[in-house]
């Protein structure tokens, strides 16, 4: 089975953990890419590489500054994955909280 283009879309961008550790430091602030090198200790070309990819699927935009390109988050991109993984949440928060019920009532009977 081919493999699916990670420029489809934010999931599968952010399915690669080099491009998740960018997504982090773009959500601390704007950076540029000597920024983002240094802070991965990774070679310049790996991550333009990345970083085209974010941008394609649109987690991340750029803009220049003088002679420097400096590249942003676009958390609205992330939204399909916020949805998604918010619909998980809400399942174990229900059981959790059934779990924390019933442990309750164990510890009830337990005691004399």
């Amino acid at each position: 089975m081919a493999r699916a283009a990670t420029t489809t879309d934010a999931f599968n961008a952010v399915a690669e953990p080099r491009r998740r550790l960018i997504v982090e430091l773009l959500g601390e602030g704007e950076r540029s890419v000597n920024e983002i090198v240094d802070a991965m200790s990774a070679p310049q070309p790996q991550v333009s590489k990345h970083l085209k990819v974010l941008k394609e699927v649109g987690v991340v935009s750029s803009r220049k500054d003088g002679r420097q390109r400096l590249y942003r988050l676009d958390a609205n991109a992330l939204r399909p994955i916020h949805d998604w993984v918010s619909e998980f949440e809400a399942m174990w928060s229900d059981r959790l909280d059934r779990l924390d019920t019933y442990l309750d009532e164990v510890k009830r009977k337990e005691q004399p």
